[in-house]
């Protein structure tokens, strides 16, 4: 048998509304949400690149500054090692240069001119001693002040000054007695120019007067002189530089040499 169910209250509006609102109300937020994954898929997926796309840019312009940076760094050191070359180059000249100066100073400050010495000379020398010849030697040699004990070991030698590298001065003449070469030994001992340890007489004898002996003739008897002393005294140049004998050098008239090493204190070569 059939029975007929018959449902009176789905023909109520209230009934109807709240089923319209159950069939429509579902649909919109289920498709909503199973959109919603793709849309942040494609998102995703245009994001990446142009991520990638500007960090690529911004490294590639990065690397153009470091290759543009590297290029400037190196025609910097480039000029740079340029400018130490010819720094070297200079600072060799100059040192070169400073050495040439200093060598020509010294050679300013080690000249003795014969003229000052010989006027120093003619200054000291006693009336009673006549100087026969002036000639320069390699050095002076120094003569022991005593003989050695007979007692004394045989193979002990006195010891030897070294040579002076300035030279020194042999000096000849006569003069009336021994006291007079004794007088003109320690004039010269106060010379600037002479060393006075190493000023001393090497020979000194008497002889006959050559005087006399020229003066006589065959017709007539040679006047007789007294005898003289034929001397000779050696003696080493003063090491002391010229520089500092400005004022004894302007006394004896050497005033070309005494020029020369002012403007060389005034240039600085030679310290004043």
């Amino acid at each position: 048998m059939y029975s007929l169910d018959i449902n009176f209250l789905q023909d109520r509006s209230e009934y109807q509304q709240d089923r319209g609102r159950g069939f429509t109300k579902p649909l919109l937020p289920s498709f909503a949400g199973s959109m919603t994954p793709l849309y942040l898929g494609l998102a995703t997926g245009l994001l990446l690149p142009t991520v990638v796309g500007a960090g690529w840019l911004l490294l590639q312009t990065q690397n153009t500054q470091l290759e543009n940076n590297i290029a400037a760094i190196d025609a910097e050191l480039n000029r740079l090692g340029i400018q130490e070359e010819n720094i070297k180059k200079i600072q060799a000249e100059t040192s070169q240069t400073q050495a040439e100066t200093q060598a020509l100073a010294t050679v300013f400050n080690q000249i003795r001119p014969w003229s000052a010495m010989l006027q120093d000379m003619r200054d000291r020398i006693p009336t009673t001693v006549q100087i026969q010849t002036i000639k320069q030697i390699a050095a002076a040699t120094p003569q022991p002040a005593a003989q050695p004990s007979p007692n004394a070991n045989a193979n002990q030698q006195p010891a030897q000054p070294a040579p002076n590298p300035a030279g020194g001065i042999e000096i000849s003449g006569i003069a009336r007695s021994f006291n007079a070469v004794n007088d003109f030994l320690l004039t010269l001992k106060q010379s600037p120019f002479l060393k006075s340890t190493d000023t001393r007489i090497i020979t000194a004898e008497l002889i006959d007067n050559p005087v006399a002996a020229a003066s006589g003739s065959a017709k007539t008897a040679p006047v007789k002189l007294p005898q003289v002393v034929q001397y000779t005294i050696q003696s080493s140049l003063s090491d002391i530089p010229a520089s500092e004998l400005l004022r004894e050098l302007e006394r004896k008239g050497t005033l070309g040499l005494v020029t020369r090493i002012r403007t060389l204190q005034q240039r600085g070569v030679i310290q004043q």
